[in-house]
Order: structure tokens, then C-alpha cells, then sequence
């Protein structure tokens, strides 16, 4: 077989089924040898491009690390503070250089933010975000998004759900029915395979300070194949 199709859900013990990195930390690869191969893991490994819009700024001090690696969840009632904010309007693109992510069974794609419930009903405080994926980095496919349409939760958007996953809990990352986060099918847009993923701050939410817009804590591979 030219590629060994993986399904990165969890099962059992709450642990990815690919080999990863140390999932305690988002250091994207320093200090390490590099004639020494990295582990496939299932988070996003590069930062292609970062455009951050008006009110941008928080998490900027730990970029790019902050977003590569796994998610830094603080629960269904607290918002993660391990995030870039994009700014009004901003966006990032990010890359796999390990794993694609590929049109599997159900969800294919997690992307975090840090939306939380509040206090005295089943609604969240939420800053959504559009997703646009692609396999060449030039021709890309936007999934449908109602930003505006908090009746019926914005559906297709990210930065909706609250994130439970967090290498400190065991709460597997790319185990959609605990982690958390916001799935994508690539069958939606009709796309086999991809290898970007790019988020981008809907305009729509408020701003404050340096945390305006989507905040960013990570992405996962659910199902995915392994690249050469």
C-alpha cells in the first residue's frame, strides 16, 4: 500500500493510536537533533502565515508554539488562556508536515478556541471563527459558517464548543465525542485530503484589548494518513 490510512480517534486508554511527541509540551522542535526524525504526532507542526487583525496581540509572546501541539483545554466552564488571539478579522494558516488530514468515518478535523459556558444556562461565550482547508496550500475549500446565527449555535463554525482536552486530564485530543473543540468532515467541502488548515476571525465577535477575536489553541487530526 502507497499509504496507511489512520484513524487517530481514541480508543481505550485515551491515547492517539499514532506515535507522538510528548504531548506535555507545545515546543515545536527545538533544542533537539535534527538528524533525529520527529515523532508523526496529530497537531498542526508549522505556522504558513499569521495576518492578525485590529486587537490582536495576546499570545504573541509564545508564538508560533502556542498553537502547534495539542490543545491546553480549562473545561466546560473557564476559557484556556494557552491561545493567540487573531484580531479582528485576522487570520492564520497553519501546516502538516507529518500527518494529512484525510475524509474518513464522521469528523476528520478538530480546531480549539477557548469558548466557555455561562453561568446560569446551557449558553457560551463564544468568538467564532471560519474554516478553510486545502492539500496544496493554493486551492482551498471554506466551510459553510453562520456567525451570526447564535440560535442555532453557529453552526459550522469554530470557536463554538468548550475544549475538555488537555494533556493534564488524559482527555484525548482527537477523540471527538470528549475532546471538545469544533469537528470537520471534509466530505462537506468535498475534499479527499488536506494538508492546511486556515482559520479566520469572523468580524463579528466583541473586542478588548489585546485578546480581540478567535483565539487559537491548537488543531487535530482525527482521521489522517501518514506523508512521506
Amino acid at each position: 500500500m502507497l499509504a496507511l490510512l489512520l484513524s487517530l480517534t481514541a480508543c481505550g486508554d485515551g491515547e492517539p493510536s499514532a506515535p507522538q511527541e510528548d504531548a506535555g509540551s507545545k515546543d515545536s522542535g527545538s533544542g533537539t537533533d535534527a538528524s533525529v526524525p520527529r515523532a508523526a504526532d496529530p497537531y498542526a507542526d508549522e505556522v504558513v502565515e499569521f495576518l492578525p487583525g485590529p486587537g490582536a496581540g495576546f499570545g504573541q509572546d509564545r508564538f508560533p508554539s502556542v498553537v502547534l501541539g495539542p490543545p491546553v483545554g480549562a473545561g466546560l466552564d473557564s476559557g484556556s488562556l494557552d491561545v493567540l488571539s487573531l484580531g479582528k478579522s485576522g487570520s492564520i494558516t497553519l501546516r502538516f508536515t507529518d500527518l494529512a488530514v484525510v475524509d474518513g468515518p464522521g469528523v476528520d478535523l478538530l480546531v480549539f478556541e477557548n469558548p466557555f459556558l455561562i453561568a446560569g444556562g446551557p449558553a457560551a461565550f463564544t468568538e467564532r471563527g471560519q474554516v478553510s482547508v486545502s492539500d496544496d496550500g493554493v486551492q482551498w475549500f471554506t466551510f459553510p459558517c453562520a456567525p451570526t446565527d447564535a440560535a442555532n449555535n453557529y453552526p459550522g463554525c469554530a470557536g463554538v464548543r468548550p475544549v475538555t482536552a488537555n494533556p493534564a486530564n488524559g482527555i484525548s485530543a482527537t477523540d471527538p465525542s470528549v475532546a471538545g473543540g469544533d469537528g470537520f468532515d471534509l466530505a462537506t467541502v468535498g475534499l479527499s485530503r488536506a494538508r492546511y488548515v486556515r482559520i479566520q476571525d469572523t468580524g463579528t465577535s466583541g473586542s478588548a484589548g489585546s485578546s480581540a477575536g478567535f483565539d487559537l489553541d491548537g488543531v487535530a487530526v482525527v482521521n489522517g494518513v501518514l506523508l512521506p
